[in-house]
């Protein structure tokens, strides 16, 4: 739905093919569409529902002849249903990969707007593996959610990056042992050099995980 992390997803998914040719790479269609009303706002009580608006997108794609779903956008899958409802092709979930990601590390430290975490995607998702996630306090979602707007906006210089960077150095100072980038435009500035514990990118964990599945692997 954003843009640019469409763009990004895309970029990942060549880059986690192995291929020696065009003819090797996968064969992506993609309904890119930024009318979709705002995730946020409808989770948060005061916006449209999107569930409509991102069926309609998932039938479309199956109609050109997707055998499976993909949806780059960690909140969007609030409405997972409203696409399993619709068609008839698997939708492959950027939170389950993502998740299954994080195995081993310790505590994770969910980096994410205010959406995703009132509709508890990731709370839910690791409370199933029996894991307690670090979440950020108040402030803290209010800073990442600026940061988030701040970066569609196409503002990534260091005060974005440092900005996001300070939040995720606070979950691990309480305990995160590693960090989750639950939010596609997060890895736009955030990079696992810029931190004392590893970070897990949705964006890079969906990417593979398309690519193993056209490829056979998965």
């Amino acid at each position: 739905m954003g843009p640019d992390t469409t763009v990004d997803f895309m970029s990942k998914v060549i880059a986690a093919t192995p291929a020696a040719r065009d003819q090797d790479h996968a064969h992506l269609i993609v309904d890119q569409d930024p009318t979709v009303p705002n995730r946020q706002a409808a989770l948060l009580g005061d916006g449209e529902d999107p569930g409509p608006a991102i069926a309609a997108m998932a039938r479309r794609l199956e109609t050109a002849g997707a055998d499976f779903l993909v949806m780059p956008c960690n909140t969007a899958h609030a409405f997972a249903p409203a696409i399993v409802a619709a068609v008839s092709i698997p939708l492959l979930s950027i939170i389950d990969v993502t998740v299954a990601a994080c195995q081993g590390h310790g505590p994770p430290g969910i980096l994410a707007t205010a959406g995703c975490l009132a509709a508890g995607l990731y709370q839910d998702a690791f409370a199933a593996q029996g894991i307690v996630p670090v979440l950020p306090d108040a402030g803290a979602v209010d800073e990442i959610s600026r940061l988030a707007v701040e970066i569609k906006l196409g503002k990534r210089g260091p005060d974005v990056r440092d900005g996001m960077r300070a939040v995720a150095d606070e979950l691990v100072a309480r305990g995160a042992r590693v960090l989750v980038a639950a939010c596609t435009e997060i890895p736009l500035v955030l990079s696992a050099d810029l931190l004392s514990v590893p970070l897990v990118s949705s964006t890079d964990e969906l990417a593979r995980a398309t690519a193993d599945r056209c490829a056979g692997v998965a």
